[in-house]
């Protein structure tokens, strides 16, 4: 309704403009005149709109280094409309994660159960999770005791609090990563840009000793270094271990931490397309093929015979 009548001003205003424009001339408008009159008009307006947009999303300010660089759009499978989760690359990112990132970061709200035929067999998550000793109890005797980690027992955390995690990276607090993709702008585009992006500063940008330069972090000064590099991590599938490609695998990892209901979201709602779509078919077919004949039929009144007479 709103854009029928927008064309609709947009329009009389031409058509308005048009004749004007043939009473300063003395005489009136040809047909292709007033067509190409009205083709300049809507290519002006589309155009302008265009570049407002272009420029609004696209805003250059003295500011921009303070917010950090925008991410480059990268091709991973899950952003698409029915794309889902690499499983292969989870299970690597997961070897990523804790032989690089769990030195520091914490899985607050991932579990080893989670883990569980979504990139491990139940066997191997639990092999893994008894390599870790978990404080536990009280016992028989009112005594805390440290025992094997079990499915039910969280990602173990680096440190203890957050007084000693910023005690351990020079006031900094290395965030918990099972939310990250969702809580930063950019999504996994913002984290594989900050994983890739270091450099070196450009002239005139002095980084405090203890910082690292990277462009997409707001400020552009991050107490992390870089960590990822080629080599770092063994696969065990044979996959090559470059940088963009371990940092590709982590993640993905992060962002399956932060939705691990994509998939069975995206299932459902391929379904649930299925279903409405045939149900719409259904229901035209029945407005066309089994009301057409009551809503198109005619009512007529035959007054009796004697009608005048009573």
């Amino acid at each position: 309704m709103f854009s029928r009548n927008a064309f609709k001003a947009f329009r009389q205003a031409t058509q308005n403009a048009s004749k004007r424009f043939s009473t300063q001339t003395n005489g009136p408008v040809k047909a292709s005149t007033y067509n190409a009159l009205m083709a300049a008009s809507a290519a002006t307006a589309i155009g302008s709109g265009a570049s407002l947009y272009y420029l609004n999303k696209n805003a250059a300010h003295a500011n921009m280094e303070a917010d950090g660089l925008h991410p480059a759009d990268h091709p991973f499978p899950q952003k698409t409309l029915f794309g889902t989760f690499d499983h292969a690359s989870i299970r690597r990112g997961f070897l990523v994660f804790k032989e690089v990132c769990s030195a520091c970061h914490s899985l607050d709200l991932v579990h080893w159960r989670n883990l569980v035929n979504v990139a491990y067999t139940e066997e191997e998550v639990r092999d893994m999770a008894a390599e870790y000793q978990y404080m536990d109890g009280p016992n028989d005797v009112g005594e805390m005791f440290e025992r094997p980690g079990k499915l039910t027992d969280p990602i173990p955390r680096p440190y203890p609090n957050e007084e000693a995690a910023r005690a351990a990276n020079a006031g900094a607090y290395p965030p918990d990563l099972s939310l990250i993709t969702k809580a930063r702008h950019g999504g996994v585009d913002y984290i594989y840009s900050l994983l890739t992006g270091y450099c070196d500063p450009p002239a005139g940008v002095d980084i405090r000793e203890g910082l690292n330069y990277n462009p997409y972090f707001p400020g552009g000064a991050i107490g992390m270094a870089q960590n990822i590099f080629d080599g770092v991590v063994e696969f065990d599938d044979g996959t090559p271990n470059t940088a963009s490609q371990i940092t590709k695998d982590v993640v993905t990892f992060l962002n399956w931490t932060a939705e691990p209901e994509l998939d069975e979201r995206k299932k459902i709602g391929v379904k649930a397309l299925l279903m409405f779509s045939t149900l719409t078919l259904l229901a035209l077919w029945i407005k066309r093929n089994r009301w057409q004949t009551i809503k198109t039929r005619k009512v007529a009144f035959n007054s009796p015979k004697n009608w005048e007479k009573k």
